[in-house]
């Protein structure tokens, strides 16, 4: 076992600067998004026009690939409190995703998508919780929104760029399953840069001995947001159904890719500022406000009619309210986690995510198949209205503390 030797602090960087780590886990997130997202949007119109599978088939296939990844997060970012190298783990991490992720491009039928998009998501939940704690590690409490926020704007801004270029090499006439293949290219780039760029004696801080993380001795705060994080992840619409949706109301498939880039732009641009501010006003109000919203949405995408401005608009919207609560979430984790329990912490907030995305998915393709997209929307925001008053419960009597 590969072990990370703690070594001194390295010096800050003058002040308002981000990190070097910070900027690298960036970079590398917006080229890992760009291959990743060449494929995602197109996925579910591969698996039901080219592959004949209904909507349940893609339910199952996006559940059981998160969900897989989300057990493996918790795992992974124990082994960083017990010493492992994250640097190792994140490379290992990436290059499992990077190396599956193309062969999607062979696939036949809907198992051998489902057994690659189950190996991407083991590279993704053997990275994830690592990096995270490296970024918390990396930036000081005063700005760890800022740093969460501009990771995320990064990683939506090359989810971006992946669509877009899927959407130029069909617009040439290049085959779906080509399209798949030539995600490979950006892929080559993440590892390098992860080989040559990111620190190599990267640390999450200094040594401790690991401790059990125990449920009862965790802040109150994170405590409601692992809860109301499993219930949103119930209620999440995954995006795939998004697009299927978007498809129902008269968009062509080939306007898919560029709407997708659309609301990773946006995304983007909300990531940073939302995380940001969290530095400023505290997690929980900007937790609130974006869940709020994000009920909103829901009722609208469940009662919108047919119409180019309410499918791009709804679309959109539904993206911002999932960007602007991210980077709070991880700096409300940086900020109450235990030291030595930081990496366990993270990935213990991915694990709720992603195991309750599994039957969330199911439920969601099902309601869809069997009642129709408006009763699948309509009870993702029931569910999305009970997490946010379990958040508030929780909480109540406790002011939310500024970093």
């Amino acid at each position: 076992m590969e072990t990370a030797t703690p070594t001194a602090a390295t010096p800050a960087p003058p002040s308002g600067r981000l990190p070097r780590t910070v900027i690298v886990l960036g970079l590398v997130s917006f080229l890992n998004d760009a291959a990743s997202d060449m494929i995602t949007p197109l996925l579910p119109v591969f698996l039901t026009a080219v592959l004949g599978a209904g909507p349940a088939i893609v339910g199952l296939v996006e559940g059981i690939a998160e969900a897989t990844s989300s057990i493996l997060k918790l795992v992974s970012g124990r082994l960083v409190d017990r010493g492992w190298n994250p640097k190792r783990l994140v490379m290992g991490g990436y290059t499992l995703s990077n190396g599956m992720r193309p062969l999607l491009g062979l696939a036949a039928g809907w198992g051998a998508v489902l057994l690659l998009r189950f190996l991407d998501r083991v590279g993704k939940g053997v990275r994830t919780a690592p990096r995270d704690a490296l970024i918390a590690a990396a930036a000081s409490p005063r700005m760890r929104g800022r740093a969460f926020g501009f990771h995320r704007a990064l990683d939506h801004g090359g989810a971006m760029v992946g669509p877009l270029l899927a959407f130029g090499l069909l617009g040439a006439g290049v085959a779906l399953h080509q399209v798949f293949l030539l995600s490979a290219v950006p892929g080559v780039l993440v590892l390098l840069l992860l080989a040559f760029g990111l620190p190599g004696a990267s640390t999450t801080g200094p040594a401790v001995e690991p401790v059990r993380l125990g449920w009862r001795g965790l802040d109150r705060r994170l405590r409601a947001l692992v809860l109301a994080t499993g219930g949103l992840a119930l209620a999440t619409t995954p995006e795939v159904f998004l697009v299927l949706w978007a498809q129902s109301h008269g968009m062509a498939v080939v306007w898919v890719p560029l709407l997708w880039a659309l609301a990773s732009a946006v995304k983007a641009a909300i990531a940073m500022p939302a995380g940001n501010w969290s530095d400023r006003v505290g997690r929980l109000p900007v937790l609130a406000l974006g869940w709020g919203a994000r009920i909103g949405v829901l009722i609208a995408l469940a009662l919108a009619s047919d119409g180019r401005l309410a499918v791009w608009g709804l679309f959109l919207a539904y993206a911002a309210s999932l960007a602007f609560t991210e980077g709070a979430e991880r700096a409300l984790i940086g900020d109450h986690a235990p030291l030595g329990q930081k990496g366990a912490a993270y990935g213990l907030y991915h694990m709720v995510s992603g195991l309750f995305a599994l039957p969330g998915a199911l439920l969601f393709g099902a309601l869809w198949q069997w009642s129709g997209p408006a009763a699948a929307f309509l009870a993702a925001a029931g569910l999305t209205a009970l997490s946010v008053v379990a958040l508030l419960t929780i909480t109540r009597g406790r002011a939310p503390a500024a970093p």
